[in-house]
This record gives C-alpha cells, sequence and structure tokens, in this order.
C-alpha cells in the first residue's frame, strides 16, 4: 500500500484495489508477453508463455468490498487463485486482507480471455494452458 493510495476517509481508495489485484495477478501468474521479465518469476507462466500475438485482457471485473482496508505501512495480503476455466475464458479470484488483522476487506475476480492482436478474436484456450492452470484451479 502506498500513501497516495488512501484516500479522504484514510482508507484504500476503491481504484487503487483494481490496481493491487493486476498486480496480484501479474506476481503470480507473470506479466503479458512483451513487457519484460518479472523481478521474481511467477508460480506458473500463464501470461508470458503465450504465443506471439496473443493479448491476455481482462472481460471484466467483479468486485466485493466486505470491510475497509485501512492504510498500514506495510503490504496488503492478497490470495490469487483460478476458478473457472472454460473454453475461450477464464476466472482469477482474489481475496485482499488486511495485513495486521488478516480480516477479509475485498472478494473480486476477473474473467480474463486470449485474444489475436490482429484479427481481435478471442482465442480457445489450448490443452497446455488448461494443463498450466489445473494446480491453481479451485
Amino acid at each position: 500500500m502506498r500513501w497516495g493510495d488512501m484516500d479522504a476517509y484514510g482508507h484504500i481508495n476503491n481504484v487503487q484495489i483494481v490496481r493491487m489485484m493486476e498486480e496480484a495477478r501479474i506476481a503470480a501468474f507473470g506479466p503479458p508477453r512483451g513487457t519484460g521479465l518479472p523481478g521474481v518469476e511467477p508460480e506458473v507462466g500463464l501470461f508470458n508463455e503465450v504465443p506471439d500475438g496473443t493479448l491476455a485482457l481482462v472481460v471484466d471485473h467483479k468486485i466485493r468490498y466486505v470491510r475497509t482496508l485501512e492504510y498500514r505501512n506495510v503490504p496488503a495480503v492478497v490470495q490469487v487463485w483460478i476458478g473457472a476455466v472454460k473454453g475461450a475464458s477464464f476466472d482469477i479470484h482474489y481475496v485482499v486482507q488486511d495485513p495486521v488483522t488478516r480480516e477479509d476487506c475485498v472478494r473480486a475476480s476477473s474473467h480474463l480471455a486470449f485474444v489475436d492482436a490482429d484479427s481481435g478474436r478471442v482465442l480457445r484456450l489450448t490443452p497446455e494452458q488448461k494443463e498450466r492452470m489445473a494446480p491453481f484451479t479451485f
């Protein structure tokens, strides 16, 4: 959490929660291909091991704010896992917890799809991609 992430009420602004979700997603599953190497190897190279010309795009987010996440001078705890895996899309789920109390503050999910950069068409998930996701699917 950063000082600038707070809003006028002293808790982390909802817009910054989406940024935290993105950072957790990239830390867990790798940066999109072509954006450089991660500082730390992800648990599973999902986004950085797609074919050239493939984009990993967020289709939508669902966010439930359970309680306010107060500013702390330490990182929040974010649990990340893969939910439903469909033919051409998949969900990533998050629980954001207060780093001091460990109380759940946010429960959220992102629906993603791989898209062909040239045509804009959604690509079906390959058996290899589904296999890579399997250990992180709950």
